[in-house]
């Protein structure tokens, strides 16, 4: 969320990696230009901290001059698939790990109370016919609203890719678990970025926006800033999880024991919120 959510990350992503011993690193990056959308320079900077795959959601259309750069296959920046024929962008890809073993990302976007787009459901039943004989390992980031929606597509992809992880919301539920047929699931990840306003924007404009109906400017709040992720671990030869544990790391205040601060990590250049 911003340029604290960024900050934060430089700042922990390679202690935490080396903490929890892992191999692939998934960002939702739809927030990262001052709360709305991405740019180019930012989504480098991003994968230049540690990020392998970045997936998105409803804002990722917020600046017009990404779409060119969504069109770039190589960059692994992947938007949700289920936008009609001939929105710009990917909504899966493949990423292959220096040992050789792959892992499949698919994005995808909830309709209930969002936009008239192509049914999720059906849409990633394409996605994982092209790409199941591929790959064992498949994270799916669901970006929704709400949380039966993202529970049941979870159901619906029981045993059929490693985790589906929700995002959107900004707030992080305490509901992970790993379903009866071995994917790992979550409501929301949460919010990487700073908790002291509302869902990361400053108060003020938020309440005058409630009390008056009338739209405000909101701006990235600064404060409280901490670092949301779950952690999954996944069964090479089957592809099921393992085991999920959800981490909401406190950058404020004292870093919890086994985490350190990347001490000149993430140059930021003060043009972005």
């Amino acid at each position: 969320m911003g340029k604290p959510g960024r900050w934060v990350l430089s700042q922990l992503i390679r202690s935490v990696k080396e903490k929890h011993k892992i191999d692939f690193t998934v960002a939702n990056i739809e927030n990262a230009a001052g709360g709305f959308g991405l740019t180019e320079p930012i989504s480098q900077k991003i994968m230049s901290y540690g990020v392998d795959v970045q997936t998105s959601g409803n804002h990722i259309w917020d600046r017009n001059d990404i779409f060119l750069y969504l069109e770039e296959p190589e960059n692994k920046v992947i938007r949700p698939a289920n936008y009609p024929s001939g929105a710009p962008g990917f909504g899966s890809c493949l990423f292959q790990l220096p040992d050789g073993r792959k892992v499949g990302v698919i994005n995808i976007e909830g309709r209930v109370f969002g936009r008239n787009i192509d049914c999720p459901f059906r849409t990633i039943d394409g996605e994982l016919s092209l790409m199941r004989d591929q790959v064992k390992i498949i994270v799916v980031d669901f970006h929704a609203e709400t949380t039966s929606e993202k529970l049941a597509m979870a159901r619906y992809l029981d045993g059929r890719v490693s985790m589906v992880i929700g995002t959107h919301t900004h707030v992080q539920t305490a509901d992970e678990m790993i379903l009866e047929r071995g994917t790992a699931f979550i409501t929301d990840v949460g919010m990487t970025g700073p908790h002291s306003g509302v869902i990361g924007m400053k108060t003020r404009p938020v309440l005058a926006r409630f009390l008056t109906g009338i739209p405000h400017r909101f701006a990235v709040a600064s404060d409280d800033v901490k670092l949301a992720a779950v952690v999954v671990e996944v069964d090479d030869e089957t592809g099921n999880a393992i085991s999920i544990e959800r981490l909401m790391i406190d950058f404020d205040g004292k870093l919890p024991e086994g985490y350190t601060i990347e001490r000149g990590g993430g140059v930021e250049d003060g043009t972005d919120s």
